[in-house]
């Protein structure tokens, strides 16, 4: 019989606010990371400080936000009211205290819970808050969220507002840097959403006079759109959407109180109605939803009185409410656009026309397809029963599905050496590989026929379930684990060929990878290292006392399921797939899969040199 633990008052713990921040940061922050993706720890933490400065500047106090990263530390200055004086302290530091409960102060902001600056304190091994107003200030200073000096109130000449410099906590957050190109973006929807606002990041500034209209003309370019793109606002809504000539699904970009919801929720799925109906009754016709979207850019803001989010990093807005005694957030949106929307295609008759088209052309590629894509999906079906490309993981078949685009990760591999080492290795609750059969096809200039055709292409839509867009994307991490050598980088380049012809809205919204593996193991008999780049190979022998063993890994088959674990658990590394605005996808594609060889030719013998010289120091 098994023995009884027991349980007294001696059982029961008490934490105190920092303690469970940083017992349990992903209550407040969603996933750690290191700064790979773009909804890792260390962005949450400078947005949490950026979502107080953007408030002030909604509530008509400072125009102006400037940021500075330098390595690892971040300072965040806005020249808003300041935080008032006695409570300085308080706020970035007891839980439940905040401005933001005062729904007259702050009626339409998104931060209610008043956790944020207390997450960022927490989880930072240096915090630092600055409050300057009217004509005093007063400072704090922290480490790992216990106070380290309480500086006195005293008088000041600087300009009134909030300065916060912090350094996230490298003991959390391992191996982190801040990704520029992330915070760019980050800095981006802060002015698109709030037009009249300057930020300044690392000296350089960001503006936006056009709204959602900029953000869409930022995501595209102009060649590649159908029509002019259609911009319309309300009191509380703003909507920027158009069609685009090559892109197969659908795009959207959604906001709450300024809060991009990258995982949708009640807003983006009544866009979503209100344009299929609108479209209906201008044309009075019954066209299928999914041909009146497809191809669709979009992006749609509303303001929501005491938002509800699904999640702390308010994601996915589950309010059903735009509160005041206003209407839904359903009828709202919809109604918006029945009389918004209607009207433009009334006075831009062109435009309604390039629309009809449009729509006609999805209407006919459909029923092309529509055999096709029945077969494909019976194979897909039948492949996922007998498990023969697929290992999933186990945050799709428990209650762990909730967090699916925050844990979720599928490794798309290439033989059986290295799919076997990396599912005997893997997380099995959040972790899957995908395994291809030799090198995928090279299906730039081809039509999504060719997806429902071609097996491995078919497969892999069907796992990533992403046929109809991102909305229901059953990972969000897409890793691909190919050996560094040249056969591994061709099967890179025909996978990214294959996501940036029928699904670039993966890339664009940060969800493709590169894995990064170890080019040497150096080792004696004490330690361990494993090296990825001649750099770090240099530095792990600098380390080690006598002469060392040094390993150099040729693939990925020839790493153990052992080591893999260290490979692909929390030290993992990851490049992010990005996508260049200076270049259009078209163009990428034809520079590099098209049949332009001696342009090509040129380009590898120009840029020869650099891995020439690598592997010189290799030797």
């Amino acid at each position: 019989m098994k023995e009884e633990t027991a349980y007294t008052e001696d059982n029961i713990r008490s934490l105190d606010w920092k303690e469970h921040i940083r017992l349990r940061p992903g209550m407040y922050i969603g996933k750690l990371g290191d700064g790979s993706s773009p909804d890792d720890g260390i962005y949450i933490l400078l947005k949490e400080v950026l979502d107080n400065c953007v408030d002030e500047f909604v509530m008509g106090a400072g125009k102006t936000i400037e940021i500075s990263i330098k390595d690892s530390t971040v300072t965040v200055r806005d020249f808003g009211r300041g935080i008032p004086l006695g409570k300085v302290v308080d706020v970035v530091s007891k839980m439940n205290t905040g401005g933001k409960y005062d729904s007259k102060a702050f009626k339409k902001s998104v931060g209610l819970n008043g956790v944020g600056t207390k997450a960022v304190n927490a989880l930072s091994s240096s915090f630092i808050v600055e409050s300057n107003r009217e004509k005093q200030s007063k400072c704090a200073a922290f480490q790992y969220g216990i106070l380290s000096e309480d500086s006195p109130v005293g008088d000041s000449s600087r300009r009134r507002g909030t300065k916060v410099v912090f350094v996230p906590d490298a003991t959390i957050f391992k191996n982190y840097i801040y990704r520029i190109e992330y915070v760019e973006r980050m800095v981006k929807y802060y002015v698109y959403l709030n037009p009249g606002l300057t930020i300044d990041l690392n000296g350089q500034k960001f503006f936006s006079e056009n709204g959602l209209k900029d953000l869409l003309t930022d995501q595209t370019n102009e060649n590649d759109l159908t029509y002019p793109i259609i911009h319309l606002r309300g009191d509380d809504i703003e909507v920027a959407l158009t069609h685009s000539k090559t892109q197969y699904s659908e795009e959207y970009h959604s906001f709450v109180n300024g809060q991009h919801t990258t995982q949708g929720g009640t807003h983006q799925a009544a866009f979503r109605e209100g344009l299929v109906k609108t479209i209906r009754e201008y044309f009075g016709k019954n066209y299928e939803a999914s041909d009146i979207r497809k191809s669709i850019i979009s992006a749609v803001s509303i303001k929501v009185t005491e938002p509800v989010f699904e999640s702390q990093t308010k994601t996915k807005l589950g309010s059903t409410e735009m509160g005041d005694g206003m209407p839904s957030v359903r009828s709202y949106i919809v109604d918006f656009l029945n009389t918004q929307l209607d009207n433009f295609l009334h006075k831009n008759t062109t435009i309604a026309l390039a629309i009809q088209q449009k729509i006609i052309q999805a209407e006919r590629e459909r029923k092309d397809l529509s055999g096709i894509r029945k077969l494909a999906r019976e194979r897909a079906k039948k492949a996922s029963l007998h498990n023969k490309k697929l290992r999933d993981c186990r945050v799709h078949l428990s209650d762990l599905k909730r967090d699916r685009r925050l844990d979720s990760t599928l490794f798309i591999t290439e033989g059986d050496s290295a799919s076997g080492s990396i599912t005997k290795s893997r997380d099995v609750n959040t972790q899957a590989v995908f395994s291809l059969r030799g090198k995928p096809l090279n299906s730039y200039g081809m039509s999504k026929k060719i997806v429902y055709e071609n097996e491995e292409f078919n497969l892999l839509q069907a796992a990533l379930n992403i046929e109809d867009g991102l909305e229901d994307l059953r990972y969000n991490n897409i890793v691909i684990a190919t050996d560094a050598d040249v056969d591994g980088m061709h099967i890179r380049l025909l996978l990214i060929t294959f996501f940036l012809q029928f699904f670039p809205e993966l890339i664009k919204e940060g969800h493709l990878y590169i894995l990064q593996t170890p080019l040497f193991r150096v080792r004696d008999k004490k330690q361990t290292f494993y090296c990825y780049s001649e750099q770090e190979r240099r530095d792990a022998i600098g380390k080690l006392i006598g002469k060392p063993e040094i390993t150099r890994f040729k693939g990925l088959g020839e790493i153990s399921p052992d080591e893999f674990k260290f490979f692909i658990g929390d030290n993992i590394r990851l490049d992010p797939v990005m996508m260049d605005k200076s270049i259009t996808t078209e163009q990428l594609l034809e520079f590099y899969m098209g049949k332009n060889t001696q342009d090509r030719q040129k380009f590898i013998i120009n840029n020869l040199k650099v891995e020439l010289d690598l592997a010189e120091e290799v030797k």
